[in-house]
């Protein structure tokens, strides 16, 4: 890929696309000199050559013209000899439903999802598979992940965001008949040895609930389910809503990153290696999160990103949405990327609102951005409010250089009882904990590492006094969480990172 094709690259300003809020930059893939992404919410797929670039607006879905919104929001794509698999939903057209009140809605009758190919030797873009239940508020389960099974030469499918037709699903490359393979909806997930393995989300409101793996040789399913996150966390405390964010194998491990940290181990065979989960940029009732983000594969460890504003709300309904409305649109910190090479947890870059696509370019990281979060309730609008931009980051630069300053507000209220923090402390000489207390309090310090298998956590305490406290955190050099003996919502908690 020579210097051409980053010439090509271009930031996209808010332009039409029924939607809430924004969607971002998805599914960065570069395959054969091509360098395919698709732009949400407008709904186009690009396709970028040294000489051309090719745009697909999704016109093979839907009922007649118009334009069309969407498009993937998962970063679902995969590639297979000199085709680029790519998936996701689409409003073909999209039918903008107008204000009410403050706000606007979105009709989902014409909500599709769909895997398209993109064949590189033809430049074509052809309709493999798509599903809809033509609902006004409903939608068939979207598609977040493609996997390929080279044993049977098909796809693999993971659809939990929706309500009709979840499950994990196997497509024939060539027909596009579909085969559904489990009952258990799933969002995100990878190959791990000879298994194909995805989280199980069958409830939103509790988040992973389990993973499931399937033998990509025999079709035979392992189904492990977690009861209780506290029983297998390294500093023996559970989290709150771990909504499933990205998946990866590694080190002959499943890597699976949630709200609140990652879940590492065999998931196929617990007598080898249980699951543990790994606390990690943790801010409990806080949207901070890896979700809508990939993990990449990336000079034999893991690069990926925990979003600081990944869904937010303006014009709420309801008390409900209220308290959502304090707690997701709370921005604690900047968005962080972290790269994994185990022990270690490095922060290696930090940014604005979102990270929805990562991708490695010979010697080159390309970033997919945006600076809103997908909202919700009645924030639809008849465009994608964000800005979006594809950032191009030396390669060296970002795994080499010393770690960037970064600092976390952490109100009292947001946290409660939980336990919160897991900041990876490598590279950084002065880190510092400021805690505003109004009473007399007791703090645990959790210090830990991504070692394999997974350690637990070592313990140290600390009175804290009604008033301003300052804990230097220079003695530790791992990853450290927090918990606090009695809750105190009206504290304020500060993490300076230099």
């Amino acid at each position: 890929m020579d210097m051409s094709v980053y010439e090509k690259l271009y930031r996209f300003p808010p332009r039409y696309g029924p939607e809430w809020g924004s969607g971002g930059i998805f599914g960065l893939r570069y395959h054969k000199g091509v360098l395919y992404f698709t732009l949400a919410f407008e709904a186009e797929a690009h396709f970028i050559r040294d000489d051309r670039e090719k745009v697909y607006r999704f016109e093979h879905v839907g009922k007649g013209p118009g334009p069309r919104s969407g498009g993937d929001t998962y970063s679902a794509v995969e590639v297979v000899d000199d085709k680029i698999y790519f998936g996701g939903w689409v409003h073909a057209p999209a039918i903008y439903g107008g204000r009410k009140d403050h706000g606007g809605i979105i009709l989902f009758y014409n909500k599709f999802s769909h895997v398209h190919v993109y064949d590189i030797l033809e430049d074509e873009v052809q309709l493999l598979w798509k599903d809809t239940i033509e609902h006004e508020e409903k939608w068939a389960g979207e598609v977040s992940e493609i996997v390929y099974n080279p044993v049977d030469d098909r796809l693999i499918i993971a659809r939990a965001d929706g309500h009709e037709h979840l499950g994990i699903y196997a497509l024939d490359r060539k027909s596009g008949k579909e085969e559904k393979l489990s009952e258990d909806p799933g969002l995100k997930g990878s190959t791990y040895l000879d298994y194909v393995c995805f989280d199980i989300m069958r409830d939103w409101s509790k988040g992973v609930e389990g993973i499931q793996c399937m033998d990509m040789v025999t079709g035979k399913w392992t189904k492990r389910l977690i009861d209780d996150y506290a029983k297998i966390s390294v500093d023996g405390h559970g989290t709150e809503q771990p909504l499933s964010g990205c998946a990866s194998s590694a080190y002959a491990r499943f890597f699976m990153f949630v709200k609140g940290g990652v879940l590492v181990g065999n998931p196929v065979d617990p007598s080898v290696e249980p699951l543990r989960f790994i606390r990690l940029f943790d801010f409990v009732k806080s949207g901070y999160s890896p979700t809508r983000t990939v993990a990449l594969p990336l000079g034999g460890g893991i690069l990926t990103a925990f979003n600081s504003f990944t869904h937010g709300i303006v014009h709420a309904r309801n008390p409900w949405e209220k308290e959502l409305l304090k707690t997701l649109n709370t921005t604690v910190g900047p968005t962080v990327l972290v790269y994994i090479t185990p022990p270690m947890a490095r922060i290696v870059g930090a940014l604005g609102a979102r990270v929805t696509s990562i991708e490695k370019v010979g010697d080159k990281v390309l970033l997919g951005t945006t600076d809103t979060a997908n909202l919700m309730a009645l924030d639809a609008s008849p465009i994608d409010v964000g800005h979006r931009d594809i950032l191009v980051v030396s390669t060296s630069a970002l795994l080499y250089s010393p770690p960037p300053p970064v600092s976390f507000v952490i109100p009292g209220s947001m946290i409660g009882s939980s336990a919160w923090g897991g900041i990876p402390l490598w590279g950084y000489d002065n880190p510092i904990l400021i805690i505003s207390s109004t009473k007399e309090n007791m703090l645990k310090v959790y210090e830990y590492d991504l070692s394999l298998p997974a350690c637990q956590a070592e313990e140290e305490q600390y009175r804290i006094k009604k008033g301003k406290n300052v804990i230097g955190l220079d003695g530790y050099h791992r990853i450290v969480s927090f918990k606090l003996e009695k809750e105190d919502p009206r504290a304020k908690i500060y993490i300076h990172l230099s």
